[in-house]
């Protein structure tokens, strides 16, 4: 198993689409669909064709995917060039790459902004 998944919990395909509430304690990997709400105790990575109806909750976050909903992120989330928010985000730390989309209100904790490229 690589390092990359050594933590994984969850791993959401991107033939699955779940509906309702799903919430996870470990890692968990969205490459499908979720309507709903969802949430981990960990870290949440959104792939690039992905598409969440969710409010989200996460200690840290990876979007490069579509997430239509508010997102409350305990420490860090970053936003690929691909990533497309519509919804109000909370983080300590946010880093938004060149061309990622975001309309909403961003709220941070003593943290600074970053663009990268």
């Amino acid at each position: 198993m690589s390092k990359e998944f050594k933590d994984v919990e969850t791993i959401i395909g991107s033939t699955v689409k779940i509906e309702g509430d799903f919430k996870g304690e470990g890692d968990v990997i969205v490459e499908g669909g979720v309507e709903g709400k969802l949430s981990t105790k960990k870290n949440l990575t959104v792939g690039e064709n992905a598409k969440i109806i969710a409010d989200v909750e996460a200690a840290n976050a990876l979007v490069a995917g579509q997430v239509i909903g508010n997102l409350k992120i305990t420490e860090s989330l970053e936003l690929t060039a691909t990533a497309k928010i519509t919804g109000d985000i909370s983080a300590k730390v946010l880093t938004i790459a060149t061309g990622a989309r975001l309309d909403g209100k961003v709220s941070m904790e003593s943290s600074i902004l970053i663009e990268k490229e």
